[in-house]
């Protein structure tokens, strides 16, 4: 299958990599800076474009996998009648493509530049507007993974929003885990056996059923020190707050 990439950033390149390796062809990759299509089109052995003009009209697939903002704008300016042309977001809706051919190619993953990903347990969620192309990326993502998924827009979206609360969401609380440490001389270190040992959990149970801590406790004393050891962190405070409160709802 020849497919060429609309963007080069962490989702395009990882993805483009991940089927050039399952044995497709990547014959043009385009982003509006020329030097970031060129270092990913080197990667894949493809031609690097920085126009839509320039864009060949014989390829079986074209992949839009830009920020959100961008899918529209992209998509309108693609003269490419009958053509199968999807996008990468989990949480904007299929028809935002606006032409006749479309589908949703949808990776669940957190990507990097410098870690290359093993597909192979990724779920992939795929979507279109006719049965013959749903078929073509049900192929296509069973090439990379054991895991696809046909989701219409509505269950995409909350896929996504739970992915936010799962990856970035925590993620970010680690970075105020390590705010906190620091403030006190102490080393990010010294959580990382929790956090590993957290997230180990979550692979063989749900999480509901294995939370521990002050909050489902319903330990008042604990809560209220922990409280007041945040005063001068009023954000933060609320925080904590809000958090212990949403573990006392969902028991």
């Amino acid at each position: 299958m020849k497919i060429i990439l609309l963007g080069s950033g962490r989702v395009a390149t990882q993805l483009g990599l991940a089927l050039q390796n399952a044995g497709e062809e990547i014959v043009q990759v385009y982003s509006p800076t020329q030097a970031h299509a060129a270092d990913l089109a080197k990667k894949l052995n493809a031609a690097a474009i920085s126009s839509i003009s320039a864009l060949r009209k014989d390829a079986d697939l074209y992949i839009i996998s830009v920020k959100d903002d961008a899918i529209a704008s992209i998509a309108k300016n693609l003269d490419l009648p009958n053509k199968l042309i999807v996008h990468t977001s989990g949480s904007t809706p299929m028809d935002v493509l606006a032409s006749a051919n479309i589908g949703v190619f949808y990776p669940l993953q957190t990507f990097s530049f410098e870690k290359e990903v093993d597909f192979k347990d990724v779920p992939i969620a795929i979507e279109s507007n006719n049965p013959e192309s749903l078929n073509v990326l049900s192929g296509l993502a069973q090439q990379l993974s054991s895991r696809v998924i046909k989701l219409d827009s509505k269950q995409r979206m909350t896929l996504h929003v739970a992915a936010v609360f799962a990856c970035n969401f925590s993620n970010h609380l680690f970075a105020i885990a390590q705010h906190l440490l620091e403030s006190q001389q102490l080393d990010f270190d010294l959580i990382r056996p929790l956090i590993a040992e957290t997230a180990a959990k979550a692979q063989q149970h749900l999480p509901a059923t294995v939370q521990t801590g002050p909050a489902i406790r319903k330990d008042e004393i604990t809560l209220q020190k922990h409280l007041d050891l945040l005063k001068n962190e009023p954000h933060l405070q609320e925080i904590y707050r809000l958090l212990s409160q949403s573990i006392v709802n969902l028991r």
